[in-house]
């Protein structure tokens, strides 16, 4: 379908560009079912003012897509031929952000509709694709022509363009066959692309999780050959991409994939090594006992904590850890803390995890321990430690995959369900045993053989 093309070397490589295409395909509002009453009313403001002011105005992108598909989308983004600084004559509730390419939020309250004028794919050697030092491609931003922006789109089911001047949908990539096939398929050099951005290998991921779709075969192939790339991603962007995984509604079919297409251990080196080299089965029952919470939790409108996703992504490591810290003689309470701080230390290095959410990520694992003490007064102050809720919902995971024991959850379920006296008399004549400790035997690390045997 694309027409012509530019030629930019990389790395000593000629890689094909897309610049124009041929008469790309335009579908009538008659022949697909986007209807104005499925798009946020902010979206349709946005988009008829540009249009009223003489701009190019549509809808793009995911928001096409999964309306294309039924689905509602989570957002409504819009791309025009106005700069950015036009955009904001246009809107007084609107502020620019970005430095390497400038986009437009327009504010209505808490909803922002984000604005990006057409991208273009750069002239001549001036702009051409540059390959840094780990093998990441770096193309630099800037404005161009709708056929232009569609080239620079990575997947065909998002190169799609709802038009709010006669309200056609217009495909540059047989974008409407691959949504049709249930196809996830890259535009231009999977290679070339993945190189540019490796984050892309987790929008294929994502979004053929979340849509049930397969990856084109040509896609996956460079997938489980250019994982590596992703250490290379600047950790502070991981952790946001991260999120975008598992909270998306397809949390446990992400995780599979993520493990199947190997870039899990990228991401999570401590974890997957950890979970690879398991003898038994609750690691994996725990993390995906969690990934199904979170969608649970997200299908009823409830919201989820990015620090209670991270803390079920890192609990294997540091829940080794804190069994190699008891088993050294080390006291549970001071094991546990121990312990959360050098997984930390390590997965930090991969993805940065804010104090915001590493705080209290600690705080929850270090309350594990002390769900054993209960007698006397322990378990009604533990009742009033502000991440007790959190702590409890974490050690209920623990228990349904077998890791932690089920009759210590049910103690804690009934004991929050009583009152006064009734709590009194479940924490009396009980043996405190110090600690925290997993079903799990803890193990022995072999002593060294002396000269004398």
């Amino acid at each position: 379908m694309w027409k012509k093309v530019k030629n930019y070397f990389t790395g000593g490589s000629r890689s094909k560009i897309v610049v124009t295409a041929d008469e790309p395909r335009i579908i009538p509002r008659s022949e697909h079912q986007i209807s104005r009453a499925n798009i946020s009313e902010n979206a349709l403001k946005v988009l008829y003012r540009l249009k009223d002011n003489g701009y190019q105005a549509h809808l793009v992108g995911g928001g096409v897509r999964d309306l294309l598909l039924g689905r509602e989308p989570k957002d409504f983004d819009i791309a025009t031929d106005a700069t950015p600084e036009e955009v904001r004559r246009v809107f007084r509730n609107c502020r620019l952000i970005g430095r390497r390419f400038r986009l437009a939020h327009v504010h209505f309250g808490r909803d922002i509709i984000e604005v990006a004028t057409f991208r273009g794919l750069g002239d001549g050697e001036e702009q051409a694709t540059r390959e840094n030092g780990n093998g990441m491609l770096v193309r630099d931003n800037v404005y161009g022509a709708i056929e232009e922006d569609a080239a620079r789109r990575d997947f065909t089911v998002n190169a799609l363009y709802y038009n709010i001047a006669d309200f056609s949908v217009i495909d540059y990539a047989d974008g409407v066959r691959d949504l049709e096939a249930g196809r996830l398929r890259l535009l231009g050099d999977p290679e070339v692309r993945f190189r540019e951005d490796p984050v892309r290998m987790l929008r294929a991921v994502r979004f053929a999780a979340k849509l049930g779709f397969v990856i084109d075969e040509t896609c996956e192939r460079h997938i489980f050959e250019l994982g590596h790339l992703l250490r290379e991603v600047p950790a502070a962007r991981l952790f946001d991409e991260v999120l975008k995984l598992f909270m998306g509604g397809a949390a446990v079919e992400t995780f599979e994939k993520v493990r199947h297409y190997d870039l899990f251990r990228h991401l999570f080196p401590e974890t997957e090594e950890a979970l690879a080299h398991e003898e038994h089965d609750f690691p994996i029952t725990f993390v995906l006992r969690a990934m199904g919470n979170t969608d649970k939790r997200l299908s009823e409108d409830k919201p989820v904590t990015p620090f209670f996703l991270y803390a079920a992504l890192l609990w294997e490591p540091t829940r080794l850890r804190w069994e190699e810290l008891i088993a050294d003689g080390e006291h549970p309470i001071p094991a546990i803390q121990q312990a959360g701080s050098d997984v930390l230390a390590n997965q930090v290095k991969h993805i940065t995890i804010p104090k915001r959410f590493s705080i209290p990520m600690r705080e929850m694992w270090n309350l594990q321990p002390r769900f054993e003490q209960r007698n006397g007064k322990r378990p009604q102050q533990l009742l009033t430690h502000p991440r007790f809720r959190a702590a409890y919902d974490f050690l209920l995971l623990r228990a349904e995959s077998g890791e932690a024991d089920s009759e210590l959850a049910e103690w804690w379920t009934r004991f929050q369900g009583n009152q006064g006296g009734d709590q009194e008399q479940m924490t009396q004549g009980r043996r405190d045993d110090g600690g925290g400790r997993s079903r799990r035997p803890r193990r022995r690390r072999r002593k060294p053989k002396t000269q004398d045997g």
